[in-house]
């Protein structure tokens, strides 16, 4: 464990017992255990804008959604026993333009402030992470990968084939984005991966937007159980049609990740946060502001 654990873990409140809570598929079991409560907590980052002209490309119809512009989130879970980020943002390059940056394709990007600059706010730097996750490695989810290339990453065997093999193009991945992290610690995962080992904060293998996308489950204690979901939907009415984009990598498997982790959502009685919702984002306490 890094030295400055002894600054995350001060001031945590002490309650006399830990709740833990092992997590599995299939179900989700609750056990007590003698130990000092340890706290929880999620921030929330704007790490930018997406803005569309059409949602032709996400499987959706123009009368299935009006919803045209996506947020992009950013979180840091705070544990006792370490920091984990979750998802890279868009790229950080945008945030020397001011305003929106437009595309050829019909799509309009916009970053008002780095991650790493909203952390620094807070008096965080890069090297205070300790694992990062990215749902997947598109452009959108990566953006600040560079700045944590010190940080050991925690990625699927799938995505870490497809990301940083041979063509990582075939996938719509832009190596140039995350070309740090080539050669930079990593922890390959098949499957579930407990991060903190007490079931509170857990990986969820969800392949099928991309080879080894993954989503993110993280039990607060207050806040309730949330389901980070990546890319597996892009839109309420995603989740309503079951649409799936034109773009993922495998259509099967993308529906069949739906349903098991719709399965998984009504076992565990979790909330779920589809990430790019501007209506949920807009709803969100961001940081310093934290969830617990």
């Amino acid at each position: 464990m890094k030295g400055r654990r002894s600054r995350l873990t001060a001031g945590f409140l002490l309650l006399g017992l830990m709740t833990g809570c092992a997590v599995f598929e299939g179900g989700r079991e609750s056990h007590v255990e003698d130990a000092e409560a340890e706290e929880l907590r999620l921030l929330v980052f704007d790490c930018g804008r997406i803005r569309l002209t059409s949602v032709h490309l996400f499987g959706l119809a123009s009368t299935d959604t009006d919803v045209r512009e996506l947020a992009v989130p950013c979180y840091l879970i705070e544990h006792p026993r370490g920091r984990l980020l979750w998802e890279g943002g868009l790229p950080s390059e945008l945030a020397r333009v001011d305003g929106w940056v437009e595309d050829n394709g019909g799509l309009s990007q916009r970053l008002d402030r780095t991650l790493p600059d909203q952390m620094a706010a807070l008096g965080l730097q890069p090297d205070d992470v300790d694992w990062i996750a990215f749902s997947h490695y598109h452009s959108d989810h990566v953006g600040a990968a560079a700045a944590f290339a010190g940080v050991t990453q925690l990625i699927q065997r799938a995505e870490a084939e497809a990301a940083f093999g041979a063509d990582p193009t075939r996938y719509f991945f832009d190596p140039d984005l995350y070309a740090a992290l080539r050669d930079a610690p990593r922890q390959v995962l098949d499957g579930r991966h407990d991060v903190f080992g007490d079931g509170r904060v857990v990986l969820i293998a969800a392949p099928g937007h991309t080879p080894g996308h993954q989503v993110l489950f993280v039990d607060l204690a207050e806040t309730g159980p949330i389901l980070l979901g990546g890319d597996l939907w892009h839109f309420e009415a995603s989740r309503r049609l079951r649409a799936v984009p034109l773009f993922n990598y495998d259509r099967e498997a993308t529906l069949a990740t739906m349903d098991r982790i719709e399965v998984l959502l009504e076992q565990w009685g979790a909330t779920l946060w589809i990430e790019h919702s501007l209506e949920l984002f807009e709803s969100l306490d961001l940081a310093p502001a934290y969830y617990r």
